[in-house]
């Protein structure tokens, strides 16, 4: 049976559900939210799908009348993957005046991440985010988001994607001109401000739900495309992704110890405002879409 784990509000409290069909049932009979069903992965997967089973075609709050809050309140780390999509870094590069080069896989490289703030970059579907004040280049980037489900370290590529409880949308928010500190020399190592630049509040809207891994078996293979105000600006396939989930799982595994509901934002396809000059401005409403997950939609004030 086929079934969407989200985070939604019931009253003024937030609670677990899953979604069967167009509506939402309770899960905090069971877990008393969607993070602490992702700490017992192993045996709430085979728990929420019988729910499903047994809940389909009994009366559940409609999902037309629900608010949606972020799948997670709140998730572990999260990792973001940089440069990691064939046709976003070769349109960085054209903006920065460079002529595209081989890419870091085929120098040998490793993948490489950023980390992103969690309690305070998260918001959910239909969010107004504030635009910063420091910033007059806030820029979208639709990404496939891996949630883990399972304590993973060291995990061979082999093994990486058993490690994924399922899938969700992300928009990793970025203030392009407070990336650089102008005094810092660029050969220093101070020069970039990780912090201005992707962890202001509201700078990863996250959602509308999380579909399982069993529900996707190629996380490689999935369109994906973001609106703003209708206008098509992202139009890629995860295929062009240049180190895939589970190489990306299993560099990070081989540092950190990944936890169940820490989330890996895959990387981002062309189609970045930064390649066209262009950035959000207050009343833009945009729509992310990924194949096989559905839609998640939110502002910017």
């Amino acid at each position: 049976m086929s079934y969407r784990i989200l985070s939604y509000l019931a009253g003024r409290e937030p609670k677990g559900g899953i979604l069967v069909g167009e509506q939402i049932y309770d899960l905090t009979r069971s877990y008393p939210s969607v993070l602490a069903a992702l700490q017992d992965w192993a045996k709430a997967r085979r728990e929420l799908s019988a729910l499903a089973k047994k809940s389909a075609g009994k009366k559940g709050l409609p999902l037309k009348r629900a608010k949606l809050l972020a799948p997670i309140l709140y998730p572990g780390n999260i990792y973001c993957a940089g440069a990691n999509y064939t046709d976003h870094v070769a349109e960085m590069e054209r903006a920065q005046g460079r002529t595209p080069g081989p890419n870091m896989k085929q120098l040998g490289e490793k993948p490489w991440h950023f980390v992103k703030s969690s309690r305070s970059s998260i918001v959910g579907p239909g969010a107004a985010v504030k635009l910063p004040a420091y910033s007059s280049a806030v820029d979208w980037e639709i990404e496939l988001a891996a949630v883990i489900g399972r304590k993973a370290k060291d995990v061979p590529v082999e093994r990486a994607l058993e490690c994924i409880a399922g899938y969700t949308i992300a928009n990793d928010l970025s203030a392009r001109d407070a990336m650089k500190r102008a005094k810092n020399p660029p050969a220093s190592p101070f020069h970039y401000d990780w912090v201005s630049q992707k962890c202001f509040d509201g700078a990863c809207p996250l959602g509308p739900w999380i579909v399982p891994a069993a529900e996707i078996p190629d996380p490689h293979s999935l369109g994906l495309k973001l609106w703003i105000d209708g206008e098509l600006m992202q139009d890629s396939n995860t295929g062009k992704m240049i180190f895939d989930t589970a190489e990306q799982i299993a560099m990070l595994s081989s540092r950190v110890t990944l936890q169940p509901g820490d989330l890996i934002l895959t990387g981002t396809p062309a189609g970045v405002g930064m390649g066209r000059g262009r950035f959000l401005k207050p009343g833009e409403k945009l729509k992310l879409w990924i194949e096989r997950i559905g839609e998640l939609e939110h502002a910017v004030a």
